[in-house]
Protein backbone atom coordinates (compact mmCIF):
# COMPACT_ATOMS: atom_id res chain seq x y z
CA UNK A 1 0.00 0.00 0.00
CA UNK A 2 3.06 2.24 0.90
CA UNK A 3 3.90 2.22 -2.74
CA UNK A 4 0.42 2.81 -4.41
CA UNK A 5 0.96 5.97 -2.44
CA UNK A 6 4.28 6.91 -3.71
CA UNK A 7 4.00 6.04 -7.09
CA UNK A 8 0.34 8.25 -7.11
CA UNK A 9 2.28 11.13 -5.27
CA UNK A 10 4.92 10.63 -7.81
CA UNK A 11 2.94 10.26 -10.89
CA UNK A 12 0.76 13.70 -9.47
CA UNK A 13 3.64 15.58 -8.79
CA UNK A 14 5.20 14.87 -12.24
CA UNK A 15 1.87 15.21 -14.02
CA UNK A 16 1.43 18.59 -12.62
CA UNK A 17 5.22 19.78 -13.33
CA UNK A 18 4.97 18.18 -16.80
CA UNK A 19 1.56 20.28 -18.24
CA UNK A 20 3.17 23.49 -16.81
CA UNK A 21 6.37 22.83 -18.80
CA UNK A 22 4.61 21.62 -22.14
CA UNK A 23 2.37 24.76 -21.47
CA UNK A 24 5.51 27.16 -21.21
CA UNK A 25 6.99 25.66 -24.67
CA UNK A 26 3.79 25.80 -26.12
CA UNK A 27 3.26 29.58 -25.54
CA UNK A 28 7.38 30.02 -26.52
CA UNK A 29 7.54 28.33 -29.55
CA UNK A 30 4.71 30.34 -30.91
CA UNK A 31 3.36 34.01 -31.47
CA UNK A 32 2.44 34.80 -27.81
CA UNK A 33 5.98 34.19 -26.83
CA UNK A 34 5.59 37.37 -24.90
CA UNK A 35 3.02 35.97 -22.83
CA UNK A 36 3.33 34.23 -18.89
CA UNK A 37 1.32 31.41 -17.96
CA UNK A 38 -0.17 33.36 -15.53
CA UNK A 39 -1.37 35.51 -18.23
CA UNK A 40 -2.83 32.97 -20.61
CA UNK A 41 -4.90 31.85 -17.03
CA UNK A 42 -6.21 35.34 -16.89
CA UNK A 43 -6.82 35.51 -20.78
CA UNK A 44 -8.80 31.98 -20.60
CA UNK A 45 -10.83 33.25 -17.25
CA UNK A 46 -11.69 36.60 -19.89
CA UNK A 47 -12.56 34.35 -22.60
CA UNK A 48 -14.39 32.05 -21.35
CA UNK A 49 -17.59 34.94 -20.17
CA UNK A 50 -16.47 37.34 -22.34
CA UNK A 51 -16.43 41.15 -21.18
CA UNK A 52 -16.09 40.12 -17.41
CA UNK A 53 -15.36 42.87 -14.24
CA UNK A 54 -12.21 42.56 -12.47
CA UNK A 55 -13.77 41.40 -8.79
CA UNK A 56 -15.32 37.56 -10.73
CA UNK A 57 -12.28 37.27 -12.68
CA UNK A 58 -10.15 37.33 -9.48
CA UNK A 59 -12.77 35.20 -7.88
CA UNK A 60 -12.41 32.77 -10.88
CA UNK A 61 -8.47 32.69 -10.59
CA UNK A 62 -8.18 32.78 -6.72
CA UNK A 63 -6.02 35.70 -6.34
CA UNK A 64 -6.43 39.26 -4.98
CA UNK A 65 -7.86 42.26 -7.47
CA UNK A 66 -4.51 43.68 -6.85
CA UNK A 67 -2.84 40.36 -8.28
CA UNK A 68 -5.03 41.13 -11.18
CA UNK A 69 -4.67 44.09 -11.75
CA UNK A 70 -0.82 43.73 -12.07
CA UNK A 71 -1.61 40.81 -14.76
CA UNK A 72 -4.47 43.59 -16.51
CA UNK A 73 -2.16 46.06 -16.99
CA UNK A 74 0.49 43.95 -18.31
CA UNK A 75 -1.98 42.42 -20.96
CA UNK A 76 -3.00 46.24 -21.83
CA UNK A 77 0.49 47.07 -22.58
CA UNK A 78 0.81 43.98 -24.76
CA UNK A 79 -2.28 44.51 -26.63
CA UNK A 80 -4.14 41.04 -25.36
CA UNK A 81 -7.08 43.18 -23.42
CA UNK A 82 -8.69 46.00 -23.27
CA UNK A 83 -10.78 48.48 -20.61
CA UNK A 84 -14.30 49.80 -20.80
CA UNK A 85 -17.04 50.94 -18.18
CA UNK A 86 -20.25 49.63 -17.83
CA UNK A 87 -23.00 50.95 -20.04
CA UNK A 88 -25.61 50.05 -16.57
CA UNK A 89 -22.93 51.20 -14.22
CA UNK A 90 -20.16 53.77 -15.13
CA UNK A 91 -18.48 52.65 -11.61
CA UNK A 92 -18.05 49.29 -12.87
CA UNK A 93 -14.83 48.49 -14.86
CA UNK A 94 -14.88 45.74 -17.36
CA UNK A 95 -11.77 43.85 -19.03
CA UNK A 96 -12.66 41.61 -22.03
CA UNK A 97 -10.27 40.57 -24.67
CA UNK A 98 -8.53 42.41 -27.97
CA UNK A 99 -8.51 40.43 -31.31
CA UNK A 100 -5.09 39.51 -30.40
CA UNK A 101 -6.44 38.50 -26.58
CA UNK A 102 -9.01 35.96 -28.42
CA UNK A 103 -6.33 34.35 -30.93
CA UNK A 104 -4.12 33.69 -27.95
CA UNK A 105 -7.45 32.46 -25.65
CA UNK A 106 -7.92 30.33 -28.67
CA UNK A 107 -4.30 28.96 -29.11
CA UNK A 108 -4.46 28.00 -25.72
CA UNK A 109 -7.98 26.41 -26.05
CA UNK A 110 -6.64 24.31 -28.62
CA UNK A 111 -3.31 23.14 -26.82
CA UNK A 112 -5.80 21.91 -24.00
CA UNK A 113 -8.31 20.08 -26.98
CA UNK A 114 -5.20 18.65 -28.70
CA UNK A 115 -3.51 17.18 -25.01
CA UNK A 116 -6.91 15.97 -24.35
CA UNK A 117 -7.54 14.13 -27.22
CA UNK A 118 -4.38 12.83 -27.41
CA UNK A 119 -4.35 11.52 -23.56
CA UNK A 120 -7.97 9.87 -24.58
CA UNK A 121 -7.93 8.67 -27.80
CA UNK A 122 -6.04 5.47 -26.76
CA UNK A 123 -8.69 4.85 -23.89
CA UNK A 124 -11.60 2.60 -24.29
CA UNK A 125 -14.72 4.25 -22.78
CA UNK A 126 -15.11 2.60 -19.84
CA UNK A 127 -11.18 3.68 -19.00
CA UNK A 128 -12.06 7.25 -19.96
CA UNK A 129 -15.24 7.17 -17.52
CA UNK A 130 -12.83 5.30 -14.51
CA UNK A 131 -10.15 8.69 -15.51
CA UNK A 132 -13.08 11.00 -15.32
CA UNK A 133 -14.50 9.63 -12.11
CA UNK A 134 -10.82 9.50 -10.54
CA UNK A 135 -9.92 12.95 -11.08
CA UNK A 136 -12.62 14.72 -10.32
CA UNK A 137 -12.77 13.02 -6.91
CA UNK A 138 -8.86 14.05 -7.01
CA UNK A 139 -10.39 17.45 -7.93
CA UNK A 140 -13.20 17.61 -5.29
CA UNK A 141 -10.73 16.56 -2.44
CA UNK A 142 -8.48 19.41 -2.94
CA UNK A 143 -11.51 21.81 -3.40
CA UNK A 144 -13.13 20.38 -0.28
CA UNK A 145 -9.36 20.57 1.68
CA UNK A 146 -8.77 24.02 0.67
CA UNK A 147 -11.39 25.80 0.17
CA UNK A 148 -11.09 26.26 -3.61
CA UNK A 149 -14.30 27.60 -5.64
CA UNK A 150 -15.60 25.27 -8.34
CA UNK A 151 -15.37 25.70 -11.81
CA UNK A 152 -18.99 25.28 -13.41
CA UNK A 153 -17.46 25.91 -17.10
CA UNK A 154 -14.87 23.46 -17.28
CA UNK A 155 -17.18 20.64 -14.90
CA UNK A 156 -19.82 20.70 -17.49
CA UNK A 157 -17.38 20.47 -20.59
CA UNK A 158 -16.60 16.89 -19.34
CA UNK A 159 -20.37 16.16 -18.92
Amino acid sequence: MNNLYGTLNELLVKLFNDILQIEEQALKCDEFQDLSISEIHVLEAIGLEGSRNMSSVARDLNITIGTLTIAINNLLRKGYVMRQRSEEDRRIVLISLTDKGQEAFQHHADFHDEMINTTISRLSEEEKKVLVSALENISNYFKDKYNLKRSKAKTEKTN
